[in-house]
């Protein structure tokens, strides 16, 4: 990957002068330009970390229209996120997309995580506080980021998306991926009860629940008819009692289209009895990614270890820890692949990290999980 210094640059300048405003940027990943847009909030000063959030756009759509349609900057203003629109690339179809449906060989999920570090590199992002989300092939896109990036992602949402029947075979996710699922019943588009090549919604949900061991029954409230003039009804499910805290939210909006809950623009049978982009928010600002993958305080297992050293500028850190307890030990890049996988019972290990970069140790042990950062200049 050959990175734009002089848009790096540029954003971290602009980035600590402005606020409530949109840049625009571009760089050069895998031979071809990729372009983007950053919301910065109005509240964002520079000074503390800040969530990220990631919003795709559909197929044959670009970024500036999902920027409008499924739109979060208002609330990104007083919640204080950034907001990132990457825009696609054009397929042998001439349409934008997302390589989400194994159609083409663009490396889209290499490139919204080499996004991830361009954005980290000019503004204050919380790394812990990253999410993706987005509408139709977004929402695609969004629920293959939660497989293969999900060292990275620490929530999801899809708004009319699904998964290629092909794609969940794929699915290494490695810690509970809390999810919000939104689809009509009258999509058309991606249908409700899937197809040859989409699976079904409540398929979709209910991998996840499996996946995150939440409840298999949900808590079902219906939505207060707000406009009924609308034609549709909304039905959400909560998922609850998942692995560390994993939840799995559903709205099943009844004779509902493919489009936008809430959206200003009224493209067809949308629902306005509840605001997607809204809920989407609500959804992620539970959720940390050290939250997510931290077990019980040490103190109260009885069981600790420690990394040095960390951070480092070598290639060889040690974990030490306070027995001789049988350990299965993982460490993966932020790509959420594994370069470490061993059984132990010794109290020191040493592991080798070839290249700079964060990286994830899980220890599991005494029926418990524990995760710690790596970081190596």
């Amino acid at each position: 990957m050959i990175r734009n210094l002089l848009t790096i640059f540029t954003l971290s300048f602009l980035g600590g002068i402005y606020a409530q405003t949109t840049t625009s940027g571009s760089y050069v990943f895998d031979g071809q330009t990729r372009e983007y847009r950053v919301y910065i909030p109005a509240a964002y000063d520079g000074t503390t970390p800040v969530p990220l959030v990631f919003n795709l756009h559909g197929y044959g759509s670009n970024n500036v229209e999902q920027e409008q349609y499924g739109d979060f900057r208002a609330i990104a203003d007083t919640a204080n996120f950034i907001i990132v629109h990457p825009m696609g690339l054009v397929d042998l179809f001439g349409s934008t997309h997302w390589n989400a449906f194994g159609t083409s060989d663009v490396d889209d999920v290499g490139f919204l995580s080499s996004l991830i570090d361009t954005i980290y590199a000019a503004y204050n992002i919380d790394g812990n506080r990253i999410y993706s989300t987005g509408m139709s092939n977004g929402g695609f896109m969004s629920h293959k980021l939660a497989c293969l990036l999900s060292g990275r992602i620490a929530a999801v949402a899809s708004v009319t998306g699904s998964i290629t029947l092909t794609e969940i075979d794929a699915c290494i996710t490695n810690h509970p991926m809390p999810v919000m699922q939104i689809h009509g019943t009258a999509d058309e588009t991606v249908p409700y009860d899937g197809n040859v090549i989409f699976m079904p919604v409540e398929d979709v949900v209910a991998h996840w629940v499996s996946f995150n061991e939440c409840t298999n029954e949900p808590i079902t409230t219906e939505l207060p008819d707000i406009d009924p003039t609308d034609g549709c009804t909304v039905t959400h499910y909560l998922y609850e009692d998942g692995l560390l805290g994993s939840t799995v939210e559903f709205y099943k909006v009844t004779n509902g289209g493919h489009t936008w809950p809430g959206s200003a623009f009224d493209i067809g049978e949308t629902t306005y009895d509840f605001n997607a982009s809204k809920e989407i928010w609500r959804f992620f600002s539970q959720y940390s990614m050290i939250e997510l993958t931290s077990g019980v305080a040490e103190e109260e297992a009885g069981f600790s270890f420690d990394i040095y050293p960390n951070p480092t500028n070598e290639s060889a850190v040690t974990l030490n820890f306070s027995s001789l307890e049988d350990k299965l030990i993982t460490v993966t890049n932020l790509m959420g692949q594994v370069i470490f996988q061993k059984s132990v019972s010794q109290t020191s290990v040493e592991i080798n990290l070839e290249n700079q970069g964060i990286y994830l140790v899980t220890v599991e042990a005494e029926g418990q999980i524990w995760t710690e950062k790596i970081i190596r200049n």
